[in-house]
């Protein structure tokens, strides 16, 4: 099998499946789901007609893809856009396919890609970008995961942790406005504290409510991203606000401290704030220094960076920021926040629009934009 022979068939292919009524990010997906199923089985049986052998089981991949997609978006219909509080919708089955995509024959990651991609919906590409890895990599991760359950009983339901971490990059993607999951996470979050125990599945729910407290505020009227410490808190919802922090304050108490507790501490702080200047960033400096010895996650110490700058400065910020890779994502947009916060506007107006090139979403990418002409405009008066 030739990597030059699949790279040349790939064009033809993906143009067929769009003739055929795919969309063109659910045609890549599934081409990219037939290019590694190809390196799995062709070495050992070359098919006479490479083509039609990629067409076909790219078609396959999508239908796949397009039924559980509409799937999904049947169950996301019958809720109500803004999650209610305090009562727990009627259950249904999705629930226990997360728990049962964490099949405890897949490591913790794969079967978190798994779930994401087969019951959440994300494509492979999204998934790819909440793990910071190529999408070819995801791409191989993914079908090696329905490889090691393919003829595996579904009889053992995977831990706790796993489906934790789904629903928190399902809420993720949703909250960010690529694909509206953000109720649909809330949602199952609540079946699942009610149904289990545990201080962290307490955590994540309240983490969630309390982000989802800022949704209104989170963008203007022409869409545009409006940066925390720039919105109208007169449009959070207090509801929501407190019951998360009552949600947390009960899951604190309890003394067993997990990574989402800690998030949804320092998401308290910021709700707890009348205004941006009356922040606590001390104490959320501290919250994220537990952050780091829970999880030792790099984006966690990207944002601690940020938290550093403003309880002790952009300088010391900055130095809390070199130590750390310059290929994460949105590392240049923090560096050139903290530039601006330092004074240097011609390299903060640089770094801005740097940023912008690297965004992951349109949105950003304008927002950002922005910032960039904005000190521009202010270095040329």
């Amino acid at each position: 099998m030739s990597e030059a022979l699949l790279r040349s068939l790939t064009p033809g292919v993906l143009a067929i499946l769009v003739r055929r009524g795919a969309d063109f990010a659910a045609a890549e997906d599934a081409v990219q789901d037939a290019l590694v199923e190809a390196v799995r089985v062709w070495p050992a049986e070359s098919p006479r007609d490479p083509k039609g052998w990629l067409i076909t089981v790219a078609w396959r991949r999508f239908l796949d893809a397009s039924r559980a997609d509409t799937a999904r978006r049947r169950r996301e219909d019958r809720m109500d856009e803004e999650p209610a509080p305090g009562a727990v919708p009627a259950v249904d089955d999705t629930l226990q396919l997360y728990f049962l995509c964490a099949h405890p024959s897949l490591t913790p990651s794969s079967a978190v890609a798994l779930t994401l991609r087969a019951v959440g919906g994300l494509t492979t590409r999204q998934i790819a970008q909440a793990y910071l890895v190529p999408e070819a990599t995801m791409a191989q991760r993914i079908s090696r995961a329905k490889r090691t359950v393919a003829g595996v009983r579904f009889d053992k339901p995977g831990d706790v942790a796993t489906v934790l971490r789904v629903l928190y990059l399902v809420f993720n993607e949703g909250y960010s406005a690529d694909v509206d999951l953000a109720a649909e996470a809330i949602r199952l979050t609540r079946q699942l504290a009610a149904a289990i125990d545990h201080p962290e599945v307490a955590g994540l729910l309240a983490l969630m409510l309390l982000h989802h407290a800022r949704r209104a505020a989170r963008t203007a009227p022409d869409g545009s991203l409006v940066p925390l410490a720039e919105q109208d808190r007169g449009r959070w919802d207090t509801v929501l606000i407190a019951e998360g922090v009552d949600i947390l304050q009960a899951a604190l108490a309890r003394d067993r401290l997990g990574e989402f507790q800690a998030q949804a501490a320092i998401a308290a702080l910021h709700a707890d704030a009348p205004t941006a200047e009356e922040t606590d960033w001390v104490q959320i400096t501290e919250w994220y220094d537990e952050l780091v010895r829970l999880t030792d996650n790099p984006v966690v110490r990207l944002n601690r960076a940020v938290a550093v700058g403003e309880a002790d400065g952009p300088r010391a910020g900055l130095a809390a920021l070199a130590a750390l890779d310059d290929s994460l994502p949105r590392y240049t947009a923090v560096a050139a926040y903290l530039h601006e916060r330092d004074g240097d506007l011609a390299t903060a107006a640089r770094l801005y629009a740097e940023a912008a090139q690297k965004a992951p979403n349109l949105a950003e990418r304008d927002h950002l934009t922005r910032q960039a002409a904005r000190l521009n405009s202010r270095r040329s008066r």
